[in-house]
């Protein structure tokens, strides 16, 4: 059994973004393709968090891949991993 995994607002914010993206330009398919990905990567994390590499910005902060179109960024916290938003691959890289 893993730990929880909680996602904050700004999580649920980005996510419906992209697979509203992906929806749009991608279709259906693509679009539930992008939502088991999604659901398969925090599964992964919840069982083993530091299965991602650390941020270069931050160390507390991992960042996994969810497919080539996007990443997952959270934080492993002592009861929980705290999922702090979702970024979509084709945008300009974070500095």
């Amino acid at each position: 059994m893993g730990l929880p995994v909680i996602l904050s607002e700004t999580a649920l914010l980005t996510f419906d973004a992209i697979a509203e993206q992906v929806l749009q330009r991608l279709g259906n398919k693509a679009n539930l393709d992008f939502k088991k990905n999604t659901l398969k990567t925090l599964g992964l994390i919840s069982q083993n968090p530091f299965i991602y590499k650390q941020t270069d910005f931050d160390p507390n902060i991992r960042v996994g891949l969810v497919k080539k179109l996007s990443s997952v960024f959270y934080e492993v916290k002592p009861d929980r991993i705290e999922i702090l938003f979702f970024w979509d691959n084709r945008q300009e890289p974070m500095i």
